[in-house]
């Protein structure tokens, strides 16, 4: 594929992610359809596997990847069927995120919110300039920020993310790290 036409299918998924957040948050009937989905926690277990293949692309310099790769993490919030059933804790923190996205937005939950964003711009850096250690620093650094917000704001029920976010971030490492490895043998070779 031509840089110009990756750069091109890249944005048009830049701006698909764009388009499906703001359709998110300003349509309650997808909003509530997409959270009725988010209950599986197959959707909690999912999303942090796009970090893989987000790195990989970043590496190769492809936005088409990257972008992709994005959306597909946003979006598999509600690849699932409804669940037949969920725990308490999960049900109480749903409730917690909901009412955070759909809540006022002050600027302090603005600047938080930005995380988001800058996460994806030093996870991509990282890749792009092959900076192994950042990375892992970003991966792990954003996983235990994810589980302290999760904590401090969620109460008990944030404890419902710590199997998925731990799992995930260690699939996350070891899937780095064999990517890593495999990059240094060709490298060498």
């Amino acid at each position: 594929m031509s840089k110009k036409l990756d750069f091109i299918l890249g944005m048009l998924f830049a701006i698909a992610t764009i388009v499906f957040i703001i359709l998110f948050l300003s349509n309650d009937v997808f909003f509530n359809w997409a959270f009725e989905r988010h209950h599986n926690i197959l959707s909690w277990y999912i999303r942090l596997l796009f970090i893989i293949p987000m790195v990989v692309f970043a590496f190769k310099k492809s936005y088409t990847g990257i972008f992709a790769s994005i959306f597909a993490l946003f979006t598999s919030m509600f690849w699932f069927p409804v669940p037949t059933n969920s725990s308490s804790q999960v049900l109480s923190f749903l409730a917690f995120e909901m009412e955070y996205l759909k809540g006022t937005w002050t600027a302090p939950k603005i600047i938080m919110s930005l995380a988001v964003p800058l996460f994806f711009i030093m996870l991509i850096m990282a890749a792009w300039k092959r900076n192994w250690k950042w990375l892992l620093g970003v991966v792990i650094g954003a996983a235990v920020l994810k589980f302290i917000w999760s904590i401090a704001f969620g109460g008990d029920a944030g404890m419902s993310i710590l199997k998925p976010a731990l799992t995930g971030l260690i699939v996350c490492i070891v899937g780095l790290y064999y990517f890593i490895k495999r990059y240094k043998f060709t490298d060498k070779n």
